[in-house]
């Protein structure tokens, strides 16, 4: 299930992160900003119940969230740029991370490292700001399954369509919110037009 970000603000940012001139700094402060915008956009399904307060005015009852832990999991290193919006927002997140790195030559993705919370029966944002070939992601929606965890959302700030269809593939009822649907990957697996390497410019490296 495919959510497209369909927001003026979001794609005014994806603009300017897609500019090979925006520098490093900047381009922070906009990963946070279309974080923000996606993290809200993804947790719209959160459940909430009615609770009793008083205005300065009169009692009323309104809602809040329920009571459900969220957890918020990284794939290192780029998807660390999208964790703060969460901490920001949300009363009670938990933070994992899964360690995942693609071979420049095969583009397959080796796991090196994976500090989960607990995961079952709690609702996991599975965040890396790239969704290209989809390797990634379906290993590590796989880690995070093994391990209990059955109510997963992915969240990513560009996508291809290679790499949404294999995450289809593998894992057909699990909600995809994206930013941006590129065209394609090119010969080397990155995104067209994408905007390069996104861990590299997040830390100007």
């Amino acid at each position: 299930m495919l959510h497209v970000l369909d927001h003026p603000l979001a794609a005014h940012v994806i603009t300017h992160l897609r500019d090979k001139t925006t520098k490093p700094a900047t381009f922070r402060t906009l990963c946070y900003q279309i974080s923000l915008l996606l993290a809200v956009e993804a947790t719209r399904s959160l459940p909430t119940v009615e609770k009793p307060i008083e205005t300065p005015l009169e009692a009323m009852s309104s809602r809040v969230l329920a009571h459900e832990p969220l957890v918020v999991v990284p794939i290192l290193r780029a998807g660390l740029g999208m964790v703060q919006p969460f901490l920001d927002i949300f009363p009670d997140v938990s933070v994992g991370y899964i360690g995942l790195e693609r071979d420049h030559q095969t583009a397959v993705a080796r796991s090196y490292y994976c500090k989960l919370p607990p995961v079952a029966g709690r609702r996991v944002m599975l965040v890396d700001p790239m969704l290209a070939t989809g390797g990634s992601a379906v290993k590590a929606i796989d880690v995070i399954r093994a391990q209990g965890g059955t109510d997963l959302t992915l969240v990513s700030i560009v996508s291809a369509p290679e790499g949404v269809a294999e995450v289809v593939k593998h894992h057909p009822q699990l909600p995809i919110f994206t930013a941006a649907l590129d065209r394609e990957l090119n010969a080397k697996k990155y995104i067209l037009p994408g905007l390069g390497d996104f861990g590299d410019r997040l830390y100007g490296t």
